[in-house]
């Protein structure tokens, strides 16, 4: 065998691994949930109705930004409906589409999707007539994409709360896997090609660099970070946690020690990660989140 030949082998080895982890942490919580959801039509229960109206208790509509390798449907089965019963108008949209692979989203360029999320919140906006909306969102949904948003895409004025479950806010180890796209040459330029977004998510990306050149808040929007310590996929774990003056970081464990969710759980099934969204989103009307909130 050439040495080209083994050095292509090597780098689809190390791309293919690394995606392998990502798409598996990402969505197998989901997927064990969605048992239909063709490609291209959002499967909603309550959500994305262009005729809610936000009410004088619940102003701002909900924004749900999907994680990687997710879409617009199954990384909200559970959620979207938990704060649509709770009167909230809610909407999720999908974005980093790539040509020829349907459902799995979140795999473009970050700041190409940066600014789908511009747009769709922009039509949120015009549709209810809501000055603002929150935005909540699972992995690079709930951090790195919005984070871009608000900081490079004047977003700081459309949105007053940014909710994270799970962000890969500084970048991502991937419980280290990401060494290999740096131990083995031309593993990086294969990722940024092949795909882009999640490239962008890894500890020392030009894209990261350009972020976190930032200050991590911006005047103006309230932030939540929801964590989990048991998280594989966004690591190390307290390296999504965000720092500023308006800002609250929690670590699910620290209100439920029996909470055992990982990355894809924390952002799809866990209602007591949910429960501290719905504080997040209305602290004036806040609760204790305990164990109990796992069936409340």
């Amino acid at each position: 065998m050439s040495v080209r030949r083994r050095t292509l082998r090597v780098l689809a080895g190390a791309v293919s691994a690394l995606a392998l982890a990502l798409s598996f942490g990402s969505a197998s919580a989901s997927a064990a949930d969605a048992k239909t959801g063709p490609a291209g039509k959002t499967v909603t229960s309550g959500w994305n109705d262009w005729s809610c109206k936000p009410s004088a208790a619940h102003p701002d509509p909900v924004v749900l930004v999907h994680g990687t390798f997710a879409n617009s449907w199954d990384n909200w089965l559970v959620l979207a409906p938990y704060l649509v019963k709770r009167g909230y108008c809610v909407y999720s949209l999908d974005y980093g589409q790539k040509p020829g692979v349907p459902l799995f989203n979140g795999l473009g360029p970050i700041e190409k999707s940066a600014g789908q999320l511009s747009a769709f919140v922009d039509k949120v906006r015009q549709s209810t007539g809501a000055g603002k909306v929150d935005l909540v969102g699972h992995s690079q949904g709930g951090g790195p994409l919005p984070r871009y948003y608000l900081n490079f895409l004047d977003g700081a004025g459309k949105v007053g709360k940014l909710v994270g479950i799970a962000p890969d806010n500084h970048g991502t180890t991937v419980s280290g896997m990401s060494r290999l796209v740096d131990t083995v040459p031309g593993a990086r330029k294969v990722f940024s090609l092949t795909l882009p977004g999640v490239e962008d998510q890894l500890v020392g990306s030009e894209f990261m660099k350009k972020l976190n050149s930032k200050p991590d808040t911006v005047p103006g929007v309230t932030y939540t970070v929801i964590s989990t310590k048991y998280d594989e996929i966004a690591t190390p774990y307290k390296s999504q946690q965000l720092s500023g003056p308006d800002v609250r970081n929690v670590v699910v464990q620290d209100l439920c020690k029996w909470d055992i969710s990982e990355h894809a759980a924390v952002g799809t099934i866990d209602t007591i990660a949910f429960h501290e969204v719905a504080n997040a989103l209305d602290p004036a009307h806040a609760t204790p989140t305990t164990c109990k909130s796992a069936v409340s």
